[in-house]
């Protein structure tokens, strides 16, 4: 249960290790529980908290000023705030930019959404560098109680590992997005947990999306007579997930295109194994490598888990050959896969950048070249 923060109400933090950070706060009074990340975006604060994958986790923001620019009805990436806490070290007292229609801290307290201010978010970002990322708590008004009680209440939180989230955040029936001017193309997009920019930077390029249910069949994908496949962003662990909508798209040989927890299901598809990342990548300034080009892309990150695959060689998998695509220059993570025999794609990141560079903008287009490669 919470309430509206109306006032700089005490607040504590505390992980499941024992670490504790003291102080105000920030959004809704109560509890929340979840998994501690941190995000380096130094903007679209908005973009993160409305981003589906991004359910169940407590989101630490490394940039020491967060608010400024308010709260739009433009920037929203879902239909709610998805995080599961919000912490941050100094709010923005007053809004200031043309678009803003409300505060984000009267944001946060509208949608039920537990935060913290005026930590150390610096000495918490290093903390879960160092011992990874893990479970957490938010204790503010009524939920507060002695250390040792919300420690406890913490370490009986559910973990992200084996976690099934897809369903919880995917939309219940099936829609369509126009294709903006002529229509050229036809896809089924799977909604794992997809971002409102996605389909539409599919539609700027002629294509009908049909946006279906995390549960839909291959039945209901071909249904719509897709030219091509998307499979979307999402929260949770992969290895819960159902592969055989995706081997079916890969048995028949449709164009399909992956994103974040899509590239981590195709690699599990193609069967390879996925595990869990030390404390993730989220933000919009990470750095990765086209390998077929050379090319260094800034790109926008959110997640947790990653794709156990051969960096340097071609694997053989039950669809043919498979290569590493990309990779993540800060630490060497697979960040895109590609099959060379069908054509089928996917990448560990965000290439509709809501928020974040548009350095990985092409992808869409490649996707385009795939159905127009099939048609010819």
């Amino acid at each position: 249960m919470t309430t509206s923060a109306r006032t700089a109400e005490p607040a504590v933090l505390v992980l499941e290790d024992g670490r504790t950070f003291r102080g105000r706060a920030y959004g809704a009074v109560g509890q929340t529980l979840g998994e501690a990340v941190f995000s380096t975006g130094m903007t679209g604060y908005q973009e993160t908290l409305t981003d589906p994958s991004y359910h169940r986790q407590v989101v630490v923001m490394t940039a020491p000023h967060v608010g400024n620019t308010g709260v739009n009805d433009e920037d929203p990436e879902s239909r709610r705030i998805w995080v599961a806490g919000y912490v941050v070290r100094d709010p923005a007292r007053v809004p200031s930019n043309w678009r803003s229609r409300r505060g984000l801290g009267e944001e946060l307290a509208d949608q039920g959404v537990v935060g913290i201010s005026g930590i150390d978010t610096r000495a918490l970002t290093r903390h879960l560098r160092e011992r990874g990322a893990m479970r957490v708590g938010i204790f503010s008004g009524a939920a507060l109680a002695e250390d040792a009680v919300l420690l406890d209440r913490v370490r009986q939180a559910p973990e992200m590992s084996g976690a099934d989230l897809s369903a919880e955040v995917a939309t219940a029936e099936a829609y369509t997005v126009p294709a903006i001017g002529t229509k050229r193309f036809t896809v089924a997009a799977l909604d794992l947990g997809i971002k409102g920019m996605t389909p539409h930077r599919m539609a700027e390029r002629g294509i009908e999306v049909h946006v279906l249910p995390a549960t839909a069949t291959a039945e209901d994908v071909y249904a719509v007579q897709p030219d091509g496949v998307f499979l979307s962003n999402g929260p949770g662990d992969p290895a819960t997930a159902d592969l055989t909508v995706i081997k079916a798209v890969l048995e028949r040989g449709t164009p399909l295109f992956g994103i974040c927890f899509g590239n981590q299901l195709l690699g599990r598809a193609l069967g390879f194994g996925t595990y869990k990342l030390k404390y993730g990548h989220r933000g919009i300034n990470q750095p990765v490598q086209d390998r077929s080009t050379g090319k260094v892309e800034v790109t926008a990150h959110n997640h947790g888990f990653a794709v156990d695959a051969p960096i340097d060689q071609v694997s053989d998998t039950p669809y043919g050959r498979a290569e590493v695509s990309h990779v993540c220059l800060n630490d060497n993570v697979v960040e895109g896969l590609r099959l060379l025999d069908r054509p089928a794609f996917s990448v560990q990141y965000h290439p509709e950048a809501a928020a974040g560079p548009h350095d990985a903008a092409y992808l869409f287009d490649r996707f385009v070249s795939l159905m127009e490669g099939e048609r010819a």
